[in-house]
């Protein structure tokens, strides 16, 4: 469906679009043909690759809206913005935060990330989908989800929560899509360990493990044009056999009655070494 959605042309709306994935996501939608809308939190960020954008291209329309994924208003103002200059092909519901959380403290933060990372993504889909329903033409939805939200590991549960949130609402959305007949895709961007803005405000300088952003848009894009809706992207560290396995695992906790996070249950250590790297 991309690549029907380039070729009919149309607007690509980024949410988190000043840095990092969101920042290339749009970079090569308009490499691709299609005009751009920037949507981020005004700031020098935004100005800064709404600048860098417009230098680069000639032939397609770059615009900067700024735009807080935790107001409704905000979101609404993004759509009527976009379906007034033309129509949406590509909706990148991207925006996210982390926050320090732990199950039983921190519900401020609980809150914030709530807020942003799945609410946000939800606000984009009703702002968004019954208008690009209704225009009935080739379209895609990426929401930008997170292995933390599949594997859940210990460390930030509320961030967890809110990629779960992300990957079942993407489903669903996937699904009523495809009972409505709507010629439009809804995709699961799952990236690796990518070095981005959020990453470098703890670490000044890129791991080796981690991939750039380049890498990990590049990989999301070629497995949506396939037709992917999970699209789990490896790293430098992880690649997607090790990915596999760890989700299978995680999955097989429920069908064999495992402890809660059983992969990090030190009496399932060793089983779980095992099963990742089963030619060790």
């Amino acid at each position: 469906m991309y690549e029907r959605a380039v070729k009919t042309g149309g607007i690509a709306v980024v949410t988190g679009a000043a840095s990092g994935v969101g920042r290339t996501a749009a970079l090569r939608f308009a490499q691709a043909g299609l005009d751009v809308i920037l949507a981020d939190l005004p700031g020098p960020a935004l100005d800064a690759t709404t600048e860098d954008l417009k230098a680069g291209f000639d032939t397609v329309n770059i615009t900067a809206v700024p735009t807080d994924v935790t107001s409704l208003g905000d979101i609404e103002n993004l759509a009527d913005t976009a379906f007034a200059a033309g129509q949406v092909a590509v909706l990148m519901n991207n925006a996210g935060i982390s926050l320090p959380t732990k199950t039983w403290e921190s519900f401020d933060n609980w809150q914030k990330i709530l807020d942003v990372n799945f609410l946000g993504v939800l606000r984009g889909v009703h702002a968004f989908l019954p208008r690009m329903i209704e225009a009935d033409r080739p379209a895609v939805v990426i929401n930008t989800g997170s292995k933390q939200g599949i594997t859940t590991p210990p460390g930030n549960p509320g961030y967890n929560v809110s990629k779960a949130a992300v990957k079942t609402l993407t489903e669903q959305l996937a699904h009523e899509l495809r009972e409505a007949g709507a010629p439009i895709s809804a995709h699961l961007f799952v990236p690796g360990f990518t070095y981005t803005g959020m990453v470098a405000s703890f670490l000044p300088e890129k791991p080796a493990a981690a991939w750039t952003s380049e890498q990990t848009v590049d990989y999301f894009l070629g497995h949506m044009a396939q037709g992917d809706f999970y699209i789990l992207c490896p790293d430098n560290d992880v690649d997607a056999e090790r990915d596999r396995r760890r989700v299978q695992w995680a999955a097989e906790d429920i069908i064999h009655n495992r402890p809660a996070l059983s992969r990090w249950h030190p009496d399932y250590a060793e089983a779980f070494a095992k099963f990742e790297k089963p030619d060790d």
